[in-house]
């Protein structure tokens, strides 16, 4: 067995807490909750561009190379990098097959799963992203086949479904009708839809 690579490993924690902290700082003062921020793509873009360098040197940094943390780390990196759209099909094969091979959890790639199929517009599998409708609530969307749903959440690590409501830092939208609109100019834009 390989030793984990502690320097690998802390170089995906740092870009995982530079996502964190750019958001709570745009959390606070309300402009991340106004649409996709471009500070925060900005962030998004450069830390998945030196993944897919990552990746293309030394594979998916798996919980064997860089340990469980810096592997989910390196999984949020992929699922915020939400304007490359094609860069989130190709990791979910990735993620499905680390996932088989113990590498990843399989219900990080069920969440990558599930935010693709949010953002294309189709029926989610396992429930599992939130994101504001045109009436301007922060909803689940639809579920395909919801009499199976727990099942296969259970299939991949996740409890049980429980509707969460809106997280308490979610301000409600200013203008529901015109962020929604913005927000289905920006899927078409970056290739969604």
């Amino acid at each position: 067995m390989l030793a984990v690579d502690e320097q690998l490993a802390a170089e995906l924690l740092a870009m995982k807490a530079e996502d964190l902290r750019v958001r709570d700082a745009l959390a606070r003062d309300g402009s991340l909750f106004e649409g996709y921020h471009s500070r925060m793509e900005e962030v998004h873009r450069r830390n998945a561009a030196r993944l897919r360098e990552i990746i293309a040197e030394r594979g998916w940094p798996g919980q064997s190379l860089v340990g469980q943390q810096a592997t989910e780390a390196a999984w949020m990196i992929v699922q915020h990098d939400i304007a490359e759209p094609q860069f989130l099909r190709d990791m979910l094969e990735i993620f499905r097959k680390e996932a088989a091979r113990g590498e990843l959890s399989a219900k990080w790639a069920a969440l990558t799963e599930d935010r693709i199929r949010m953002y294309e517009g189709r029926p989610q599998l396992y429930a599992t992203n939130m994101n504001w409708n045109e009436r301007g609530e922060l909803v689940i969307g639809e579920v395909e086949d919801p009499e199976r749903l727990d099942q296969r959440r259970a299939a991949v690590g996740l409890p049980p479904f429980r509707d969460p409501g809106a997280p308490p830092d979610q301000p409600p939208l200013k203008n529901p009708q015109e962020f929604y609109r913005r927000y289905v100019e920006w899927l078409q834009r970056v290739g969604w839809r």
